[in-house]
Formats: C-alpha cells, structure tokens, sequence
C-alpha cells in the first residue's frame, strides 16, 4: 500500500495536473519565502523552493510522500516571476518579445519510507513571437496570465505568443512534470499507472 500523498502547492495547475495520474492526493499550502538567494541563478531557485516546499510540508506530514514544485521563466539569465498585475504582465510580455525564454521546472518527492529526497528540474524553451502593443493587449485582455511565470498560459491562448516551444515534458512549462515526476514515484515504490 502506498504512503498517503501531499502536493505542496497552491497551484491549480500543478493539482490539476496531478490528477491525471488517477492517485488519492490532498494539498497544503507550504509557507515558504520564494525570493532568491542572492548571486542564486533560476535554475538552482526552483530546485531550492521545490525541495524547501517540499520539506516544509514533510515536516508536518512524516508519514506522507510529499511532492513539491517550482518555476521560474529566465531571460538572459535573468529570472522573470509572476507578474501578478496588469502593467506587470504588459512589461514582462514587451520584454519577451522576439526573445527565447527558458521556462526552470523542477520537482521534487520525499520519500517517507527512507526519507530521502529526489529531484529533477526540466527546462523548457519557449521562442516568442514579436509582440507589439495590441497584440499583448489583445491577448492580456482575453487570458490575463497575471500568475503564470512570463504572463503566459501556453496550454491556453498563450501558444499564439509562441514561435516555437522545446521540451522533453510539455507538462514542464504548465507546471509539473510528470514524466519526470513518473520516474521519481518509481523511485520511491509508487508506480503510475
């Protein structure tokens, strides 16, 4: 029998995406600043806040295998978060114009049993389109992406904005990877499907 399973998310991306492994979950809200580090680039951000969500949930929930997650967009090595307001995203968005953005998706699962971690980050590659002004406005006002990481919801109408889109796991760029996230249940004795 498997240990109870916890997403440490407040995301209704990474819960919904969790569901479609058909596996009894419950969610709690992990506490966790999620500033960087300073010199810390988005890569190591998101394998930190996945493993620290992770842990700060395992804490409390010893007895659960406890998934966490975290991503952050990076243009030149640069991290771009959530931009949370209208003006926000209308920036995020000029700036990513004709650009490359890396989308940093990492994952990580504790495992009751030895407690021990297991993490993975998948990078996404996401090629913009030049957006001017009434396109970001067109899009903005049909799909707001006020808290998706580059104000852009690709599994939605946000995939216009896209040139190009390369990865190995396109849940990756909405959130959690489950390809991955296959391989790390496995390897703490939890096999999907």
């Amino acid at each position: 029998m498997n240990p109870p399973l916890i997403l440490a998310s407040s995301s209704p991306y990474r819960a919904d995406l969790l569901r479609r492994f058909g596996l009894p979950f419950t969610i709690r809200r992990p506490d966790v600043d999620e500033s960087a580090l300073p010199g810390e680039s988005p890569r190591d951000t998101t394998l930190r806040l996945a493993r620290l969500k992770a842990a700060t949930i395992a804490a409390d929930h010893p007895e659960a295998l406890v998934i966490g997650s975290d991503q952050l967009a990076s243009l030149n090595g640069a991290a771009l978060g959530k931009p949370l307001t209208l003006p926000a995203a209308r920036a995020q968005l000029a700036r990513l114009s004709g650009q490359s953005v890396t989308f940093h998706t990492a994952v990580c699962v504790i495992d009751p049993a030895t407690s021990s971690l297991h993490v993975q980050e998948v990078p996404c590659e996401v090629a913009y389109r030049t957006l001017d002004a009434a396109r970001i406005e067109r899009y903005l006002a049909r799909e707001p992406a006020l808290d998706c990481a580059g104000a852009t919801k690709i599994e939605g109408l946000g995939i216009a904005m896209a040139r190009h889109v390369r990865c190995d796991d396109p849940t990756a760029l909405i959130g959690l990877p489950l390809i991955a996230l296959t391989e790390l249940l496995a390897a703490c004795g939890v096999e999907v499907p």
